[in-house]
C-alpha cells in the first residue's frame, strides 16, 4: 500500500480535525482479529503504529493475506456501504495502536454535511480502488499459473 490514500494525504485539514474529534484510542495485541469477512461492519480504524493484514477466506486453505496496512492508513471501508458487512478479514500482525471511530456516526456526519460527505467519499473511494487492485494482484500471485504479470 502506498501513502497516497492516508487520511492526511486525502482529507482537508478541517475534515480531518472534525473526524478525529470522534476518535477513541485503542490498542490491539499481535494476532488479534479486528473483524471477520461477512460479519457486521460498524467501525473503522486509522492506524497510528503497527501493522494490520487484510485477508480473504479461501476454501480448504488458510486465509490469504491480500494487503498489509500501516501508519496513517484506513482499516475498514465496509462500514460505508450497505449492507455494512466486512468484505475481508483483518488481523494485527504486530502490536497496533489506532484511532477507532463509529461507522454509523461518520455516515450521519456525511449525510448532514455534503462537503464533509464528499471528502469522505473521495477518501473511501480511493482506498477501495487501491485495496481491490492490491487484492487482485496478490490473489493472482498466489493462485494464477504465471502470477499477476504485474510489473508494478
Amino acid at each position: 500500500m502506498t501513502s497516497a490514500t492516508t487520511m492526511n494525504a486525502v482529507l482537508p485539514v478541517e475534515h480531518r480535525e472534525r473526524l478525529m474529534r470522534l476518535a477513541d484510542g485503542v490498542s490491539f495485541a499481535a494476532g488479534t482479529r479486528l473483524f471477520e469477512e461477512g460479519r457486521r461492519a460498524d467501525r473503522l480504524w486509522i492506524i497510528r503504529t503497527g501493522t494490520v493484514a487484510l485477508d480473504v477466506r479461501v476454501p480448504g486453505r488458510r486465509p490469504a493475506v491480500v494487503a498489509t496496512l500501516g501508519h496513517g492508513q484506513l482499516v475498514g471501508w465496509s462500514w460505508y456501504h450497505p449492507p455494512y458487512l466486512w468484505h475481508l478479514g483483518a488481523e494485527a500482525t504486530s502490536p497496533v495502536r489506532a484511532w477507532e471511530l463509529d461507522g454509523g456516526t461518520v455516515r450521519t456526519m456525511c449525510a448532514e454535511d455534503p462537503e464533509f460527505g464528499r471528502a469522505m467519499a473521495v477518501w473511501v473511494g480511493r482506498v477501495l480502488v487501491e485495496r481491490l487492485h492490491a487484492s487482485r494482484v496478490r490473489l493472482l500471485d498466489l493462485y494464477a499459473p504465471y502470477g499477476s504479470g504485474s510489473l508494478i
